[in-house]
Formats: C-alpha cells, structure tokens, sequence
C-alpha cells in the first residue's frame, strides 16, 4: 500500500527561518515558545506533526491536518503570527538576554522594509511550503530533517537531539505528539 494512502491526507514540509538567521532558539525560552504554539495548532487546529526539528534559528517539519476544510497554509499563516508577536513580547521584556537591543533593532529594521506595516517582523517571507509528491520525497526530507542537528554538529546521533521528532522514530518520546510515518 502506498505510503500515502495510509497516510490518507496531503502532506507538506514547511521550512520557517528567523530574519536574518538570528539565533534567538539558543535560549529555552524562545524554543518553549515554539513548542507551546505547536502544541496548540495540534490541538486547537487539527495540526498533524509528522516530524520536526527546531535549530537555533529555524524550523524544519513535515504536517498535514486532520480537517479536510483546513488548509495548512491558513495554520501556518496563525502559527507565524503568534509566535512572531509573542517572542517579540517576550523578548522585549527580556532585561537579561545580552542580544536583546540588537535583535529588536534588526525586527525593526525588517518590519520598515515590508508593506505589511507590523512594528517587528521576526520571520522571513514565507514558509518554503513544499507538498511532498513522491516515498523518495518524503525520504529524503525526514532524513534532512533528522540529521539537521547531526549536520550542524551539536549530537552525534539524530535521536540525542531533544528539539526534533527523531527520538520518536527511533522508539522513544520527543516533545510533542508525533504520527509516525513508517
């Protein structure tokens, strides 16, 4: 049986990147923000998390949702806004983050360069929304996916890195709710 068949819904990989490639995701804060707001698009908005990954200052997943009126594009759409305005809030209120005049200052300068009039933009354009069309795709993603961190050299094994859904596959518990693919 086809892999996506099984699967029974449209799959995508989303690549999400901080402006700049700002490494604000080095803090537990930043990358709590994160997972909350994931969490909350699983259970509020029919999101399916496949696989993820969370580096210091992107985001990689494969997601499809459970509600078939429900485009993932519209989640991600919500998902981006709010962690936008809420690590913006948070950073704000941050006296201890060393970085933090520095940061706002290159949200700002972002924000003043975009028509969509917002006072910081923490997020590149878009969402690098890819449909996964084909086994070897999906493969080739989640492989990319799960080794980012053995890439960057911050573990040895995809599995040891506790911001993605590699622990998942390999038997374990991650963070959050992963639907498998296998």
């Amino acid at each position: 049986m086809n892999i996506f068949n099984k699967v029974n819904r449209d799959l995508y990989f989303m690549t999400d990147t901080v402006i700049d490639w700002i490494d604000i995701f080095t803090r537990p804060t930043y990358k709590h923000i994160m997972l909350d707001s994931l969490q909350y698009c699983q259970q509020q908005k029919g999101l399916i998390i496949h696989a993820w990954v969370l580096m210091s200052n992107h985001l990689h997943t494969i997601v499809s949702s459970y509600e078939e009126n429900t485009r993932i594009s519209d989640i991600w759409r919500d998902f981006k806004k709010f962690t936008n305005k809420q690590i913006i809030t948070t950073l704000e209120n941050d006296v201890s983050e060393s970085r933090r005049e520095w940061m706002l200052d290159r949200f700002i300068i972002k924000a003043s360069n975009n028509t969509k009039k917002k006072q910081h933009r923490f997020w590149q354009e878009g969402n690098g929304e890819q449909s996964i069309f084909s086994v070897d795709y999906l493969q080739q993603k989640m492989n990319y996916i799960h080794n980012n961190p053995v890439m960057a050299e911050y573990v040895n094994s995809p599995d040891e890195y506790r911001y993605s859904s590699a622990i998942d596959y390999a038997g374990g518990k991650g963070l959050l709710d992963v639907e498998l693919i296998e």
